[in-house]
């Protein structure tokens, strides 16, 4: 009698474990889907801000958050007052799709992990810090700094929410691999310092002084040197993953894609020197890869190559005790 309880014991709690865990993993679908929206949105918001910034477009709304006092000014429309109006209409539309996960994880807080609704706090205040440096962008008349400091936010934001998406993927970690996530951040924090140095470039309009008087030429060097350690520890990366074949297997289509990026970002980058920086495609096209650069090291460094469902792990974990 006292076999047959416990058996029932350990089966009513196997039942209980299955519902519970099939009830949490609906939330967390949810949250995983807006996570994917939320990567692409920011993406291109990063890419219209450069657009902005390219297309001399950051100062063609004089006003803020208004543009020409309104919200849709159609009697001042052209293409430079399109692009400062839709970076701000799609800044604002990123700022409410956060708030709204904000919103659920709060409701749903006793049915997801503990550091959700923590973290997605943390995303609301960059969300109104990238605001503020928005605003402030137009108040100081596009000051270099200030156009520094909203790219340094939004990269945030983007990096922020992929490490939710991916830590939502590891319910269960059967091995970190910390060597492998330092090896990934370093070309990443260089990737980042040289979209920053690329702003202070064309913010200062430095390289247009070095391109055309040989002068104030040390940000537009200092950015070409960043290109060799950056190339230099992609490569490393990718010699590693072929010594390990078992990371080259699991991440070979990311791994693959910032070799194409590292290639075509260089391309880029050396036909918008060769053209003066006169065709905004080429730079709009740079601004595009960095982005992307810095969206798959991110989820590299977040991701874990042997990650095993918890689920499968929890239920694996009953059957033990069953099975017992």
């Amino acid at each position: 009698m006292v076999f047959k309880s416990n058996l029932l014991c350990k089966i009513i709690g196997f039942i209980h474990l299955i519902n519970n865990q099939l009830y949490k993993s609906k939330y967390l679908t949810i949250f995983k889907r807006l996570g994917s929206h939320s990567v692409i949105a920011l993406i291109a918001l990063i890419v219209i801000g450069g657009s902005t910034r390219v297309m001399e477009a950051g100062l063609a709304c004089p006003d803020w958050p208004l543009c020409y006092g309104s919200f849709l000014p159609f009697n001042h429309m052209n293409l430079r007052v399109f692009l400062e109006w839709f970076h701000r209409l799609d800044a604002f539309l990123v700022g409410i799709l956060i708030l709204f996960k904000f919103a659920l994880s709060i409701i749903w807080k006793n049915e997801i992990p503990n550091w959700l609704p923590k973290t997605y706090s943390l995303l609301l205040f960059l969300v109104i810090v990238q605001g503020s440096f928005g605003a402030l962008t137009v108040i100081n008349l596009l000051d270099s700094y200030t156009v520094t400091g909203h790219l340094l936010i939004a990269f945030l934001l983007l990096i922020t929410t992929i490490s939710i998406n991916q830590n939502l993927e590891n319910d269960y970690i059967e091995e970190p691999l910390i060597w492998w996530k330092l090896l990934l951040f370093f070309p990443l924090l260089l990737t980042l310092i040289q979209s920053f140095i690329g702003v202070r470039l064309s913010s200062t309009w430095s390289a247009h002084i070095c391109l055309s008087f040989n002068k104030q030429c040390l940000i537009l060097n200092t950015h070409k040197l960043f290109a060799f350690p950056i190339a230099f520890s992609i490569l490393l990366i990718i010699a590693t993953a072929i010594n390990k074949r078992s990371l080259l297997n699991e991440n070979w289509k990311y791994l693959s894609a910032l070799i194409l990026l590292l290639f075509s970002q260089i391309a880029l980058g050396v036909l918008s020197l060769k053209t003066n920086l006169s065709e905004p495609i080429f730079i709009i096209g740079h601004q595009l890869n960095a982005s992307l650069f810095i969206a798959i090291l991110t989820t590299l460094v977040f991701r874990n190559p042997f990650t095993k469902k918890g689920l499968n792990h929890s239920l694996n974990s009953q059957m033990v005790g069953i099975n017992s």
